[in-house]
């Protein structure tokens, strides 16, 4: 039986900009700055100094609380400890080290242990200590959410619809590494001892689809739902309702139903983490857009700055208005190229003047256009005008902290709203007003 979550869109994909060339690069960048907060909870302190000589995978950042570790993702030399600027806006504390391209590394311990004998506390320790956090843009720590999830689900789920427009990355992972994937969702299976396991993907990836479908015999326990292509379907709620037909409610996690949503980078990072002791030092980043020269997946040491991998990428295009850390929808816009990629950045997309940009003076025509497609059910239009007016008590009763920012309101507006940019401004004045 299909589900079908509310609203939604479907916008223009461009997803084949950056499947054109088929495999990866690499880039080795002269040198990398590594902040201290890649995640959601307490930043990490500095456990090295300038001067110190560091190995790749070595702990360079921990905290306590909710918080995991980062590594080097190049062995050399610290030649920094200082703030420097972050992706999400302001400076963060961070650690930079210049290259020495020898790529010394500490020792990775392997574990060949069959899966039933694998130990939950065992796993969780190995997630936590690899730095793992969710991969698909959220960043909450792996372990955290693995812990929390234990005993309350009877569904996991692995994403890898990558509903926004432009991204490849989950995809090129499916199409090239599928089995890293597969293995990493055994052993959160074995962690949380699911009824169901469901690897979940749009229908607009039929290499990925196949590659799949030829390793389902040697993973039985795992089923494939391939769904229609439709914006948001990635974001965790709308993938649950699709999924099973439950509703997550308001404020609430997808736990609440008995669901746990991992991204399928996170899945196979968990594998490489438990059965190979490997830290998470490196990602798969899509560059694209058309503003960018040569559009594809790099495999992206962590702490790479945006505009070494732009160079690597054949640089900009002269009427380049717009560099994003995300996509078009989600995603937020740099200005400083400085900044680097960090565990959650999926994507840098480069673009030309934005067509579906918010007008110099915009207008709410009320036409409830907002109404009808955003996938939470909420009322943007009313929303819109309660942050206007600093009206806290309606956007509470509006459900305003509810909202998943996918953009959907503003990409069918015809009067041009700054919808989410207004939104995230709503939310941040109910945190505020919720704290005093």
């Amino acid at each position: 039986m299909k589900h079908l979550f509310f609203g939604g869109i479907h916008p223009n994909y461009n997803k084949e900009m950056s499947t054109v060339v088929t495999t990866f690069h690499t880039i080795e960048p002269k040198q990398v700055v590594i902040p201290m907060v890649q995640h959601i909870g307490a930043p990490c302190q500095p456990l090295v100094q300038v001067g110190d000589v560091v190995k790749r995978g070595q702990k360079i950042g921990d905290g306590e609380g909710l918080c995991v570790p980062v590594h080097a993702s190049v062995s050399g030399k610290v030649i920094a400890v200082e703030p420097r600027p972050h992706i999400r806006g302001g400076e963060v504390m961070a650690v930079v080290i210049e290259n020495d391209f020898q790529d010394t590394a500490i020792e990775f311990v392997k574990n060949d242990l069959p899966l039933e004998e694998l130990d939950a506390d065992d796993v969780l320790h190995s997630i936590r200590e690899a730095g793992i956090v969710g991969m698909g843009g959220a960043a909450f720590p792996g372990n955290v959410k693995a812990l929390s999830s234990m005993g309350k689900v009877d569904t996991l789920i692995a994403n890898a619809c990558e509903c926004e427009p432009y991204i490849t990355a989950d995809d090129s992972l499916l199409r090239t590494d599928p089995e890293h994937v597969l293995e990493g969702m055994m052993i959160l299976r074995q962690v949380l001892k699911p009824e169901r396991v469901v690897l979940a993907v749009e229908d607009n990836k039929a290499e990925a689809i196949e590659k799949i479908k030829a390793l389902q015999s040697d993973f039985p326990q795992i089923e494939l739902k391939v769904l229609p292509t439709r914006y948001p379907q990635g974001a965790e709620k709308q993938l649950v309702q699709a999924l099973t037909g439950r509703e997550v409610p308001p404020a609430s996690l997808p736990a609440s139903v008995g669901c746990a949503v991992f991204n399928v980078s996170t899945f196979a990072a968990i594998y490489r983490a438990v059965r190979l002791g490997l830290p998470l030092t490196q990602r798969i980043v899509t560059i694209s857009g058309e503003a960018i020269k040569e559009p594809q997946n790099f495999i992206v040491r962590i702490g790479t700055r945006f505009y070494d991998l732009i160079e690597k990428a054949g640089g900009l295009n002269d009427l380049t208005e717009r560099v994003i850390s995300g996509g078009p929808m989600m995603g937020f816009a740099q200005s400083d190229l400085s900044v680097p990629v960090i565990k959650a950045t999926n994507s840098i997309l480069c673009l030309l003047k934005d067509k579906n940009g918010a007008a110099e003076n915009p207008v709410c025509l009320r036409c409830g256009k907002c109404v009808g497609v955003c996938p939470m059910r909420l009322q943007p239009l009313y929303m819109y005008r309660f942050v206007n007016a600093n009206r806290v008590d309606e956007l509470n009763r509006l459900n305003v902290m509810d909202c998943i920012e996918c953009g959907s309101c503003a990409f069918t507006c015809p009067g041009k709203l700054p919808l989410v940019e207004t939104f995230r401004k709503g939310k941040k004045m109910v945190r505020e007003a919720s704290a005093k």
